[in-house]
C-alpha cells in the first residue's frame, strides 16, 4: 500500500483509509476485529472514526481491539456533530471540545489523537473559539493535527486565515465520488490553495459503484442502500446514476478492470487527495479496496471517465 502526505502536515497516510462508521452499529465486536485485522494486514494505516459512530461504540471497540497496534496507525476521529435528540447540544465550543476530546481519548484507550476533525461547521460558535481550543489541545500533546469535515470552500479559507499563528486545519473530509462531484466547485480548490489534504468519504456511493446494484433487479440483501430506507437511498438509486454506472461498467470491462478499481483510481488521480476513506463490514471488502489502488489512470483515461459522468 502506497502512502501520501496529509496536506502540509507531518503525517503520511495510506492511499486507502478505513472508514469505521460501521463498527458497533452495523457489525459487532467479532466482525469489527476481523475488519481491523484485515486492514492492518493490507497495509492500511489511516483509521477514521467519530464520537457519534455507533453512538460512541465505534471508538470503544477500536480502543479495545487495537491494543498496541494503535501506535502503528494514524488514528483519526471527529467531534462536534449531534445525531440523537437524547444527546445534549454539541458543536465547536471550547466547553464541548474539551469534554469531547477527553471522552474520545478514554474510549480509544490512547493519550493522543493523530487527527482530530471537526465533524461539521457550527454556526453558533465563532471559528476563533474553536481554533483556539484546538490549538490548546495540540500544544498539550493530546492532538497532533486538526482537520475539518463537511466545510464549504469559503469556510476552509476563513478558518485558515483565522488560524494565523495557531494550529491550522491540515485536512478536509467531504462527500466525493464519480457520482457526487460537488466538492470540485469550491472545496478542492480551497484545499489546493491552503495546503489541506482532501479525504473523500463515500467513494463508492454507498455501494452503487461496486456494481452490485442493477437497474430493475432486486436490491442485494443486507446491503446499505437495501436496508437503509433514508433519503440517501432515494437520492442514489435513480435512473441518472444507473445510466452513469452502466456506461462506466462498459468502459472498465473493455480495459480488463472493475468498477471498484475505477472508483478509487479516479479519485487518487488528483494529487490533492491524500487518502480515500472507504468503509467495510467484511474482511474481503477491505482486501478488495486495498488491491484496487494498483491501477493508475493516465491523464487521457481520467479525462475520458470524467466526460462519461458529466
Amino acid at each position: 500500500m502506497k502512502s501520501r502526505r496529509l496536506g502540509n502536515s507531518g503525517l503520511k497516510v495510506s492511499e486507502i483509509g478505513l472508514g469505521c462508521n460501521n463498527f458497533g452499529w452495523f457489525i459487532d465486536e467479532a466482525q469489527t476485529g476481523a475488519v481491523i485485522d484485515a486492514a492492518i494486514d493490507a497495509g492500511i494505516t489511516l483509521f477514521d472514526t467519530a464520537d457519534i459512530y455507533g453512538k460512541a461504540e465505534s471508538e470503544t471497540l477500536m480502543g479495545k481491539l487495537l491494543g498496541a497496534r494503535r501506535h502503528d496507525i494514524v488514528l483519526a476521529t471527529k467531534f462536534g456533530s449531534s445525531a440523537w435528540p437524547e444527546w445534549y447540544k454539541r458543536g465547536g465550543s471550547r466547553r464541548w471540545i474539551m469534554q469531547a476530546v477527553e471522552d474520545s481519548l478514554r474510549r480509544l484507550r490512547t493519550d493522543y489523537i493523530d487527527l482530530y476533525q471537526m465533524h461539521k461547521p457550527d454556526p453558533d460558535t465563532p471559528i476563533e473559539e474553536t481554533l483556539r481550543a484546538l490549538d490548546d489541545l495540540v500544544t498539550q500533546g493530546k492532538v497532533r493535527y486538526i482537520g475539518n469535515s463537511n466545510f464549504s470552500g469559503w469556510q476552509i479559507a476563513d478558518a485558515d486565515w483565522t488560524a494565523a499563528g495557531k494550529a491550522r486545519f491540515v485536512s478536509a473530509q467531504n462527500l466525493y465520488s464519480l457520482l457526487e462531484r460537488g466538492s470540485e466547485r469550491e472545496v478542492l480548490p480551497a484545499c489546493e490553495r491552503f495546503g489541506l489534504g482532501f479525504l473523500p468519504f463515500f467513494p463508492l456511493a454507498s455501494g452503487l459503484l461496486t456494481g452490485k446494484y442493477k437497474r430493475g433487479q432486486p436490491l442485494p440483501e443486507g446491503a446499505r442502500l437495501s436496508t437503509n430506507a433514508t433519503p440517501m437511498a432515494a437520492k442514489t438509486l435513480i435512473d441518472a446514476n444507473y445510466d452513469k454506472v452502466e456506461a462506466l461498467s462498459a468502459w472498465v470491462e473493455a480495459r480488463g478492470h472493475t468498477l471498484l478499481e475505477l472508483a478509487f483510481a479516479w479519485l487518487l488521480a488528483k494529487p490533492v487527495v491524500s487518502s480515500v476513506i472507504a468503509g467495510a463490514t467484511k474482511p474481503e471488502q477491505v482486501r478488495a479496496n486495498a488491491a484496487a489502488v494498483e491501477w493508475r489512470l493516465t491523464p487521457e483515461e481520467y479525462a475520458e471517465v470524467s466526460r462519461l459522468v458529466g
